[in-house]
């Protein structure tokens, strides 16, 4: 059976190739090997999504690094080889996979050493600010990182929003409506931006609050009134330069936007060689 991520690779590879990369015609039929290296330093993550995929395209790895590893200048990721012709026209796809998805990795994976610094027992998590079309991809980066991948889609739980509130007219009102349609299996969160509507979310029935864009000082607040009775956790414009900041306050959850949408990709390139 073709799972999501062989699917969307074969897709990437249709937008890539098709009708046909008419320059590698000049080197069909020509056994090749490939040798995919990092020219950069971070955590690999994407090889492990790559086998099936690149066994249905015709090619045979050789040697492969495993995700979650480290990686420097010069290491070798990745060892293929096939028709001349199939490692050409996978190289653009597999370097931009492997690229985004360890960028994204290494970020998660700064984050999570910081925070942890300073709170143990603290998750880095995602958020669905992520690229349309590569959520799983980008999700599982986060998980190879060591974070949490949080929500993949609306439907894995209730998350009562500013603009939720905002067409109800209240906290208390937005929660109340939200447990009548809730399924038992779904946990139900709201966002709130003040140390008053956190505690009444509390005395509402939350399973969780989303502290969204509050200073550290205000969330020691929340966390001194409700740590250990909910879930809690922060967000809003977190990033690397003050996760420690926001990891002192003793949050059970810190979800950042900033892992997948402004994390660098890192630097890999392949050579090949004819056999």
């Amino acid at each position: 059976m073709i799972d999501f991520y062989t699917e969307k690779l074969l897709d990437f590879i249709k937008e890539d190739v098709y009708p046909e990369d008419i320059t590698s015609r000049i080197v069909k039929g020509i056994k090749a090997r490939g040798y995919i290296r990092s020219k950069d330093s971070g955590i690999l993550a994407g090889n492990g999504l790559l086998p099936k995929f690149l066994s249905i395209v015709g090619i045979r790895i050789i040697s492969k690094k495993d995700d979650g590893k480290e990686v420097r200048p010069g290491d070798e990721l990745l060892v293929i080889e096939g028709d001349g012709d199939d490692l050409l026209g996978v190289e653009r796809v597999i370097l931009n996979i492997l690229g985004k998805l360890s960028g994204i990795a290494t970020a998660t994976h700064l984050m999570v050493n910081k925070a942890r610094e300073a709170n143990s027992s603290v998750r880095i998590a995602g958020t669905r600010k992520t690229t349309p079309g590569l959520r799983l991809f980008e999700k599982y980066a986060i998980e190879v990182g060591g974070g949490d991948p949080h929500r993949f889609n609306l439907s894995d739980a209730i998350l009562i929003k500013d603009n939720h509130i905002a067409l109800i007219g209240s906290v208390t009102e937005s929660i109340k409506l939200a447990r009548k349609i809730a399924s038992f299996t779904k946990k139900l969160e709201i966002e709130v931006n003040s140390v008053e509507d956190a505690i009444l979310a509390y005395k509402a029935g939350v399973d969780a609050i989303l502290l969204d864009n509050m200073k550290p000082r205000e969330i020691e607040e929340v966390v001194k009134e409700l740590k250990g009775k909910l879930i809690i956790e922060a967000s809003g414009r977190i990033n690397p330069d003050n996760v420690v900041d926001y990891a002192r306050t003793g949050v059970d959850i810190i979800s950042s936007g900033y892992i997948t949408h402004s994390s660098r990709s890192l630097d890999f390139s392949m050579d090949i060689e004819r056999i």
